[in-house]
């Protein structure tokens, strides 16, 4: 009974990530005892369309997102951007703009003016084209350089309660779970304070399957993390 439950629950999994895994995929698991690692061979990695990216120090940006008005012909927008975030709100900066009943009507723009007042700062954004017609309210999103950070993309982490995990490639082909310690999350990559080491291969795209498969040979149990070393 156990067994069929086991190759039921694997089916969903499979066919709910990965529709377009081969039934091949399902020869990875082991029906053995609790294994440390998964195993992916090269037609599998093919077939998942698996992804590793390397562990690096990346810029990674962020959004400081505020309301705006638009002025009377149609091109500026000015809002105000209060607490921690306001002292990083630079003339230059990149900005999207879009009236909230039309959120498809994306407009790209730029920070030209800052002006501090207390507590805020007020900021005006030039839109590169006329706003929307009758719109005069705008969500801004200001994308913000936060600096340079050991980083991996976001896809790669997988969120188990209040820990986030990676899967790190062990060798070629086998992956392993390890617990990171995040700092900044921007809008493509997360800080790492703690767990890897830059150069590390993580498994990016591809990493809901391989966390499946590991904890149907490990019987569920969450990733541990204690297979690599820590370093700052």
């Amino acid at each position: 009974m156990k067994s069929t439950m086991s190759k039921g629950i694997s089916s969903l999994l499979l066919t709910a990530l990965l529709a377009v895994t081969s039934a091949n995929a399902q020869g990875v698991r082991s029906h053995t005892k609790p294994a440390p690692s998964t195993a992916v061979n090269e037609k599998q990695a093919v077939d998942l369309t698996l992804t590793l990216t390397k562990t690096a120090v990346r810029p990674i940006q962020t959004w400081v997102r505020t309301a705006g008005k638009i002025d009377k012909a149609g091109k500026i927008l000015t809002g105000y951007v209060r607490g921690p975030d306001a002292g990083v709100i630079k003339v230059g900066q990149r900005v999207r703009a879009f009236p909230p009943e039309s959120k498809s009507s994306m407009y790209q723009a730029w920070v030209t003016r800052v002006v501090p007042q207390p507590g805020r700062v007020m900021a005006e954004v030039t839109l590169a084209s006329s706003g929307r017609e009758g719109s005069t309210n705008y969500v801004m999103e200001i994308v913000v350089d936060r600096g340079e950070f050991l980083s991996v993309p976001n896809e790669a982490i997988i969120e188990e309660g209040d820990k986030r995990v990676v899967y790190l490639e062990h060798h070629p082909g086998t992956y392993v779970p390890q617990e990171i310690h995040t700092g900044i999350q921007g809008e493509l990559y997360t800080q790492v304070m703690h767990g890897l080491n830059e150069g590390d291969q993580v498994v990016t795209f591809g990493s809901f399957f391989i966390d499946s498969e590991y904890k149907l040979k490990s019987g569920g149990q969450p990733a541990s993390g204690n297979e690599h070393q820590h370093h700052h």
